[in-house]
C-alpha cells in the first residue's frame, strides 16, 4: 500500500513535466483509446483535508490531524474493480464510520492566512514526510482524544492513517514541500531533515508532496493557481 501512494505522486511529478513540455500529440485520439485522467474530482462530498495537518507517527504509519471540510475536492485516479475510486470511496463511508483524504485549496495558506508551502530542496533534504492523498480517515476520532496530539480533537477534526515518505538527496530530482508557520521561520526547516522529522514512534511530520503538485492540483480543480503564501 505505501508503494501504491509513492507511485500515485511520483506519476503526478512526472505529469507537471508533461503539461509543461508543450508537446502536442501527432495522431489523433477516439473515445476508444483515449486514457482515463490522471485526476478525479470529487463533488460536494463531505471529505478531510490534510495538506496543512501534523502528523503522530507510530509502526511506520502517520496518524494526521485532519480538518472536515465539504465542497469540490480533487484527488489522483486510482481506480479499482469497475470504476471504484476515491470519490465512490469517500461517499460509501458517510454511512460506515469513515471517510477519505482529498485535496483542496487551504485557505490558510492564502494571503492573509497564517500558513505557508515551505519547499525542502532535493539536494539537502532527507526527512520523512506523509502522503495522505488517499489515506483513509474514521469518523469515531472525531472530537475524542488520540495518541501524540495534546488536546482533544474538534468536532471538525479527523485522524486520517497515510503512508510515509523519506526523502533521498542522492536521487531525489525534485524536492518537496510541507505547510508551516507564516511568516516565514527559518527554523521550520529544520522538519526537512531526518534529525527532526523521520519514521521514529513518537516522532512528528508533516504532509508533504513533490514540490509543485499543490499549484497542479489547484489548477485542475479550479481553473486557475492562487497565489500561495510560500516560504523558499
Amino acid at each position: 500500500m505505501k508503494s501504491i501512494h509513492i507511485f500515485r505522486w511520483f506519476a503526478l511529478v512526472a505529469l507537471i513535466f508533461l503539461l509543461g513540455s508543450g508537446c502536442k500529440a501527432q495522431a489523433q485520439t477516439t473515445a476508444a483509446t483515449a486514457k482515463p485522467s490522471p485526476f478525479t474530482i470529487c463533488s460536494n462530498q463531505t471529505y478531510a483535508l490534510c495538506a496543512t495537518a501534523s502528523c503522530f507517527v507510530y509502526d511506520q504509519v502517520a496518524y494526521c490531524g485532519c480538518d472536515v471540510l465539504s465542497g469540490n475536492s480533487i484527488t489522483a485516479t486510482d481506480g479499482f474493480d469497475d470504476g471504484q475510486t476515491a470519490c465512490t470511496v469517500n461517499a460509501s463511508g458517510v454511512d460506515n464510520g469513515y471517510m477519505v483524504s482529498l485535496f483542496s485549496v487551504p485557505e490558510s495558506v492564502l494571503p492573509g492566512g497564517n500558513e505557508a508551502l515551505y519547499t525542502c530542496p532535493a539536494s539537502t533534504s532527507n526527512g520523512a514526510y506523509a502522503q495522505c492523498d488517499g489515506g483513509i480517515c474514521f469518523t469515531s476520532t472525531q472530537a475524542k482524544s488520540f495518541p501524540g496530539f495534546t488536546e482533544p480533537l474538534a468536532d471538525n477534526q479527523i485522524i486520517c492513517s497515510c503512508p510515509i515518505t523519506v526523502a533521498n538527496p542522492a536521487t531525489a530530482r525534485k524536492g518537496y514541500q510541507i505547510v508551516g508557520p507564516y511568516p516565514c521561520q527559518k527554523s521550520f526547516l529544520e522538519n526537512c531533515r531526518k534529525k527532526k522529522a523521520n519514521k521514529q514512534n513518537g516522532a512528528t511530520i508533516f504532509v508533504g508532496a513533490p514540490a509543485g503538485v499543490p499549484r497542479l492540483l489547484a489548477r485542475q480543480l479550479e481553473g486557475s493557481v492562487p497565489n500561495f503564501n510560500t516560504c523558499p
